[in-house]
């Protein structure tokens, strides 16, 4: 029996968050510069993306760039940047035959014009798309998310629009970028590396958290039904008592 088949499907998470660890150290580990793990990874997000629709997972955040990685060496940046913009187009068909919606969360206004405008076509093209929306963390980082979302609010008071009193958990996850998608209940890291890095600091609060010592050009939709299983094997009180 594979990993699939011995998934209940009525216990499936709804949102699934990935860091995509390891490219670099993959590429290295072949004698091949950094980059070849970054092309290589891409046919882990298409695995990856593939297995969830093959699930029925409505909701896919992939941590592709955060704000830390502006300081990597240039040539680097500039590859990535380039990747993104080829690989926006290249899967376009793709998302259109799932029925994919495209989003994006981050400071996307630090991303280059021709990166801003890929994500902007592709995005426009697929919005009306429901199966599964695909977010990627782009120019991303949790501590300036939350930093945003307190400003917005102390914005809102000071123009009268909001009362301190009011201020809930709920109206504080509004002014978060992810305002318009559920909190992930499993997110999976790569790489054998066992840190959040700064990724949905806020939205990991009650996640099942899965790591693999599998670099991410190695992970496939198999290592994907593998962390669901362990998912649906655990027990989830969210504060409570299993009673």
């Amino acid at each position: 029996m594979t990993y699939k088949e011995k998934i209940d499907n009525s216990n499936l998470p709804k949102h699934i968050a990935v860091i995509m660890d390891g490219n670099g150290r993959w590429a290295k580990g072949l004698g091949k510069l950094r980059i070849f793990g970054h092309q290589n990874g891409v046919k882990a997000v298409r695995e990856t993306l593939e297995g969830t629709i093959e699930l029925g997972i409505p909701y896919l955040t992939l941590y592709a760039f955060s704000s830390e990685n502006w300081h990597r060496p240039q040539k680097e940046v500039q590859a990535l940047m380039e990747l993104l913009v080829s690989s926006l187009t290249k899967e376009l068909p793709l998302f259109h035959k799932h029925n994919i919606r495209l989003n994006a969360i981050g400071q996307l206004e630090d991303l280059p014009v021709d990166c801003q405008k890929a994500l902007s076509q592709t995005m426009d093209a697929t919005r009306d798309h429901t199966r599964c929306t695909l977010t990627l963390a782009l120019s991303y980082g949790s501590r300036k998310e939350i930093l945003h979302a307190t400003k917005t609010i102390a914005q809102e008071i000071q123009n009268g629009q909001l009362d301190i009193a009011d201020i809930t958990e709920e109206k504080f996850a509004k002014r978060l970028y992810t305002h318009d998608i559920p909190d992930p209940d499993l997110m999976i890291r790569t790489s054998g590396e066992y840190r959040i890095s700064n990724y949905l600091l806020w939205q990991l609060a009650y996640a099942e958290l899965w790591f693999t010592d599998k670099m991410w050009p190695e992970f496939t939709r198999e290592d994907l039904f593998l962390a669901v299983l362990d998912y649906q094997k655990r027990e989830r009180r969210f504060g409570k008592t299993s009673e």
